[in-house]
């Protein structure tokens, strides 16, 4: 018996495939196409976390600086203040004997402070109490129950 051959014009060899060329890919089972999207879902997952970890890095860097600047700040206006007052007590000193002067400057500060306390725990006192959303959600799960046992 003499088989059919076909003989490709192109390559002159039989089965019209030309040498060397890979045979066409066959499409991917549904198996390997979920295995591939969860290998690829899960690199994505840990890129994302990977980018978020270097984000998160930079911003407590910067905000750590940002801090350090904030409390030298914070110390400079200290003996900013310092000198502020002492020069308001020689200023008044001009007028009055410096005792003095420095007595009312004082006075005038333990004044202030004792009048920002007052309001500072006022402001305390109402920031920790529960807020009434808080407590009309309590009112509103205790309707739901009572309506449920009806």
């Amino acid at each position: 018996m003499i088989e059919d051959v076909k003989i490709d014009s192109h390559t002159g060899a039989a089965g019209g495939t030309p040498v060397g060329t890979p045979e066409p890919e066959r499409p991917a089972s549904l198996g390997k196409l979920v295995e591939q999207i969860s290998e690829q879902a899960s690199r994505l997952v840990r890129a994302e976390i990977a980018l978020a970890k270097a984000e998160l890095s930079e911003k407590a860097k910067k905000s750590g600086i940002g801090v350090g600047l904030l409390v030298v700040a914070l110390v400079i206006l200290a003996y900013a203040a310092g000198v502020l007052l002492l020069a308001a007590v020689y200023g008044l000193g001009t007028v009055w004997p410096l005792w003095l002067s420095a007595l009312a400057i004082g006075g005038f500060m333990v004044l202030v402070t004792i009048i920002l306390a007052l309001v500072g725990v006022q402001l305390l006192k109402k920031g920790t109490t529960k807020p009434e959303s808080v407590q009309r959600v309590k009112d509103d799960i205790a309707s739901i129950k009572e309506g449920m046992h009806r």
